[in-house]
């Protein structure tokens, strides 16, 4: 019985490679196209060496040389000395072409449902069983749907974890004179055949095996990630928190599933933050990095994840470094609405 690892480059490509029992990740990798950089084979040159993200794997021989006791910890590898004991994700830092990796996943799927979730955000549900295996993915990454008789695409991160059926979900904020806005608005029928291209993306869950305090800041749709990953994580009483940004109460979307993740997760806080509050609104307001409590952050090591406009990302930023809170893993992604 073997397991699946999940091969992640720099440009932001991801594939998928199943690896044998007590196969060596590189020998998989290559046995299934991907030639990752090797040069000894022994452990030693390094050539080979990328960072373990996610799972469980172990390592017959690494020289001191090409990995140090710190490089150890961080979860480096050499691919050419690992085995796998899990399902795994993995982080080569250079391009996926270096690799001859070719081309992104291309899939067909048809149009089920279009809800409006929000006045200002669409949930497009997508079924893609027609594709013979399942849909893989890291919780967090995006895939790009191509707008039907255009040449343009959009990407849009995933609402949910991989599904055996490949039902696929995509929180979109609708911009009216936007390519995708007027599709959805006017073209967009059930039934419709959509094409994708996935997955893609460096912003995923790392492995947490401490279960350190998680921080998820999501601005607008980029709730979407924070939705995929807490649909992947385990029942845990790990501490996670998530702060939902938006300007308006009504632009607040998916609620009842948020709090549905109570049940899921003991010690589980949603805080939505308002920015531009009506004068009913009896919650938290004006921006995220004004509640985050800054002794809490110093007073344990903790990963944050933020996805949202570079706006909130920078300002969570700033706050973290004027407060000079350095104890915590900080991953994030940028994005903007696109027209």
């Amino acid at each position: 019985m073997g397991h699946s690892a999940a091969l992640n480059f720099a440009d932001g490509k991801t594939f998928f490679i199943d690896v044998q029992e007590q196969e060596f990740l590189l020998d998989a990798a290559v046995r299934q196209g991907i030639t990752l950089p090797l040069d000894c084979r022994e452990g030693v040159c390094a050539t080979c060496q990328g960072r373990c993200d996610a799972g469980q794997y172990e390592q017959d021989y690494v020289d001191e040389d090409a990995l140090t006791e710190q490089d150890l910890a961080d979860r480096k590898i050499l691919a050419c000395q690992t085995r796998l004991k899990s399902n795994a994700a993995f982080y080569f830092d250079h391009a996926s072409s270096f690799c001859q990796a070719g081309e992104a996943l291309k899939i067909e799927a048809i149009v089920t449902d279009l809800e409006w979730v929000s006045d200002e955000t669409v949930l497009l549900k997508l079924d893609a069983s027609q594709h013979s295996a399942q849909i893989q993915f890291l919780a967090g990454q995006y895939a790009r749907i191509y707008i039907p008789e255009t040449h343009e695409y959009r990407a849009y991160s995933f609402a949910h974890a991989p599904q055996a059926n490949n039902q696929l979900q995509f929180l979109i904020r609708y911009l009216p004179e936007g390519l995708m806005g007027r599709f959805l608005k006017s073209h967009c029928q059930i039934g419709q055949s959509i094409e994708l291209e996935i997955p893609f993306g460096s912003f995923y869950l790392r492995e947490n095996e401490a279960k350190r305090p998680r921080y998820f800041i999501a601005g607008g749709t980029g709730l979407s990630a924070f939705l995929s990953m807490l649909d992947q994580m385990p029942a845990s009483d790990q501490i996670i928190h998530l702060y939902y940004a938006v300007r308006h109460e009504e632009h607040l979307c998916e609620q009842a599933r948020i709090h549905s993740y109570t049940k899921k997760f003991s010690r589980f806080e949603y805080h939505p933050v308002i920015s531009q509050p009506s004068e009913h609104w009896q919650g938290l307001k004006g921006y995220v990095q004004e509640h985050l409590e800054t002794e809490q952050l110093h007073a344990h090591h903790f990963e944050m994840y933020v996805c949202g406009p570079p706006t909130l990302v920078e300002a969570i930023k700033s706050h973290l470094a004027d407060h000079q809170i350095e104890n915590g893993e900080f991953f994030s992604e940028k994005f903007i609405a696109a027209a």
